[in-house]
């Protein structure tokens, strides 16, 4: 098969696996494994060689990624358990200012869904933000309910160690820079996080919803309270700060070109899987001083439990790609490279817009377009086609990919039942805020990239 009929062939893939999902509630796993066979055989692949293309498309993604998604999923488990999230909290309510709550519940839940899970971290930080709005008289709790919500979610699409952004790392080749995405996702969060604040700031004139007016909250210090002693600020920190001091330290030594003993050692502690263990042995410690350290080997099951889905997931999207390559839809592409080329970075946005619209997991979405493309250094992969072939622009995608992973979030997603449920608001009181926010964030968000891909590309 080649030409016009290979596009129109992974364009009903597409909607088959977004059908299969979203309708058929068929496991994105098993959606991503069946259609990736189905079309290996519709393209015509030689039968003989398919096992083998499944095989390494499969086992590329393992080798890759599958420990660091582990150990990042580990350091924000014992984040959770241990009260760090809650501390975390605190600090930054402290250093914004309790008379700011829209700001603090944005920062908050920036700061927090970097290691933890957008939805989990909404459960474990919702209790503040009701016992903040029942503190401050002129708090506005649906408005403080969007801050938090966007803060989360805008970290968890785009900064490592989150499983999303580490999955695209590596399915772009970017896998042992994760310094550089994290700092670019850093970076990008600024213009997001600023939009951000001028829709809570629009939210603030919004009808407060009837449960948030009637329930009795328990009071902050009551919450507090209920961890016993919270870690210190420096051990709730460096399970997060410390994986990134020393992937710095390996990104610094590489760029310098350190040589000898000191070298290799930078550029050891520097490997992200390294790198995210030393976060997980501060976890250790941080267990240990709560008293809670009996507790680990639950902890490591439970979270094996979380990211295994995500792994099968990520590994079952890495076949889809594989197939894609051998298919010759890549040579088709380059055929036509200047038309595909023009679309740039827009292009991987616009793929996991679409599949996170219609499917509603950010996950699967993020996962599913970056093993589209390939990794930046193979000269067969649609990466190459658009142009995007370096570590930076490698990086840059996993951004436009995460930035179309937030749009948008409606009744799909599950994370819009946490949002709404937790906060007391109506699915048509959702739509308005949770699900328009995240509309608008996506595209800032998009438009950011863009930018600092033409200033630095």
């Amino acid at each position: 098969m080649s030409g016009i009929w290979l596009i129109v062939a992974l364009v009903i893939a597409i909607i088959l696996v977004i059908y299969m999902i979203a309708k058929l509630k068929i496991h994105a796993f098993l959606s991503l494994m069946s259609v990736s066979l189905l079309l290996a055989i519709v393209v015509g692949i030689p039968l003989v060689k398919i096992p083998t293309i499944i095989g390494e498309g499969f086992s590329s993604i393992f080798k890759n990624i599958g420990i660091v998604i582990i150990l990042g999923a580990l350091i924000g488990a014992i984040l959770e358990k241990t009260g760090a999230a809650l501390k975390l909290a605190d600090m930054v309510v402290s250093a914004v200012g309790e008379k700011r709550p829209n700001l603090a519940m944005m920062v908050m839940g920036w700061v927090v869904g970097i290691p933890v899970f957008c939805d989990s971290g909404y459960v474990v930080l919702n209790p503040i933000r009701k016992a903040l709005a029942q503190k401050i008289s002129s708090a506005n709790p649906m408005a403080m309910a969007v801050s938090l919500s966007g803060g989360l979610f805008i970290s968890h699409n785009l900064i490592p160690p989150t499983p999303g952004p580490i999955a695209a790392a590596g399915a772009l080749g970017v896998g042992e820079n994760l310094f550089l995405v994290i700092m670019l996702g850093v970076i990008i969060s600024i213009p997001i996080l600023i939009s951000l604040c001028f829709i809570s700031k629009f939210m603030d004139k919004k009808e407060i919803s009837k449960n948030e007016k009637d329930e009795i909250f328990k009071t902050y210090d009551e919450l507090k309270a209920e961890f016993g002693t919270l870690p210190s600020g420096f051990n709730a920190i460096m399970p997060i700060l410390a994986p990134i001091i020393f992937m710095a330290l390996g990104s610094i030594s590489s760029i310098l070109k350190f040589g000898g003993f000191f070298g290799n050692l930078c550029t050891f502690l520097g490997a992200p899987i390294i790198a995210l263990s030393i976060g997980v042995l501060f976890g250790i410690y941080q267990l240990y001083s709560s008293n809670k350290l009996g507790e680990f080997y639950e902890l490591c099951e439970s979270s094996l439990k979380v990211v295994g889905p995500i792994i099968f997931i990520t590994a079952a999207g890495g076949v889809l790609g594989k197939v894609i390559t051998e298919a010759g839809f890549v040579s088709f592409m380059k055929e036509n490279a200047s038309v595909v080329s023009s679309v740039g970075i827009f292009f991987p946005f616009i793929i996991a817009a679409v599949l996170k619209t219609a499917q509603g997991s950010s996950t699967v979405a993020i996962v599913t377009t970056a093993s589209i493309l390939g990794a930046y250094a193979d000269p067969n992969s649609l990466m190459a086609v658009l142009g995007l072939n370096t570590s930076l622009a490698a990086a840059l995608c996993v951004m436009a990919i995460g930035c179309g992973a937030m749009c948008v979030s409606h009744a799909n997603d599950s994370y819009f039942w946490v949002v709404t449920n937790f906060s007391g608001l109506s699915a048509e009181l959702g739509y308005k805020t949770q699900t328009l926010m995240t509309l608008v964030i996506s595209v800032v968000g998009i438009i950011s990239v863009f930018i600092l891909s033409v200033i630095l590309l």
